[in-house]
């Protein structure tokens, strides 16, 4: 029978975290895609994630900002929509019924959407723990720019004091609080779509068109509302793979520039994107 010397059993493990059965990230692939139309990318979205049930693909995350589109959850009021059908076509805002949870939403340009693609089995069928580390992911996103925020009791997204965006104790503290984020998820057999929507220099007037997120009470705000700063969409997503690991608990090497694809399915599909687990870009 096979023996063991005690020089074996003094080495140490390559990986002590496989060695003692510690769960390890796993590694997730995130692109930045540029400015999208809604309905293409919502179709790509359904084959991607057809995909990862397959196993022919990794997790992965697409970041982009959104030509402008009004979108309603499953159960959305109508009425949050302040604006007729025709109305919203002559000023070129499309108005889309999706299958993501939540009210009605804005989608615009200035406004950095996530869509993370993920396969939550085995350890992580929990959909609550979800949807808080997408709050978290804003939640540092904002912080990066010096701006804190947090979760509000009932109301899903991330919110700030917009008279002192800088700290961020609680709504029972704040002056006055206002929505930086929000949060709309489908989970089909733990495998996710649709993700949040953080506001980056977004024409806030927009929101003006809609009842947000059903929530009359309270106002939605931007980092250039709240700092006064110049950002672009693309320049805070591609900087931003540290933040969607260290939110969502992943190992995401860097953010990927596909924005200048124009064929996003074959580059996403491709044989040489599948990894098991994800990977990183050459």
């Amino acid at each position: 029978m096979p023996t063991t010397s005690l020089r074996d059993l003094l080495q140490p493990a390559k990986d002590p975290g496989v060695a003692l059965g510690v769960p390890q990230p796993r590694r997730a692939r995130a692109v930045w895609i540029g400015r999208r139309r809604y309905a293409p990318i919502h179709d790509l979205q359904k084959q991607l994630i057809e995909a990862r049930a397959q196993g022919r693909i990794g997790d992965t995350i697409l970041l982009l900002e959104h030509d402008p589109v009004i979108t309603l959850g499953p159960r959305a009021n109508p009425e949050h929509v302040l604006l007729d059908s025709r109305t919203l076509n002559e000023r070129d805002i499309d108005l889309v019924a999706t299958g993501r949870g939540g009210d009605v939403t804005y989608h615009g340009p200035g406004q950095l959407v996530c869509y993370p693609l993920l396969d939550l089995r085995p350890d992580r069928c929990d959909v609550r723990r979800y949807v808080r580390s997408l709050a978290e992911v804003m939640v540092l996103l904002a912080r990066e720019h010096h701006v804190e925020g947090g979760v509000v009791d009932g109301m899903i997204g991330v919110w700030v004091d917009r008279a002192a965006p800088e700290e961020w104790g609680g709504p029972e503290w704040a002056r006055e609080i206002a929505k930086l984020g929000a949060i709309g998820v489908r989970l089909s057999r733990w495998l996710t779509m649709h993700g949040f929507a953080f506001n980056i220099a977004v024409d806030l007037k927009a929101f003006e068109l809609i009842v947000p997120c059903g929530i009359r009470e309270h106002g939605v705000t931007s980092l250039h509302e709240l700092t006064g700063r110049s950002l672009t969409v693309a320049e805070v997503a591609l900087a931003s793979a540290p933040l969607l690991a260290r939110g969502l608990d992943l190992e995401v090497p860097r953010v990927e520039d596909l924005s200048g694809v124009d064929d996003l399915a074959s580059a996403l599909l491709a044989p040489e994107a599948s990894a098991g687990e994800g990977r990183s870009a050459p």
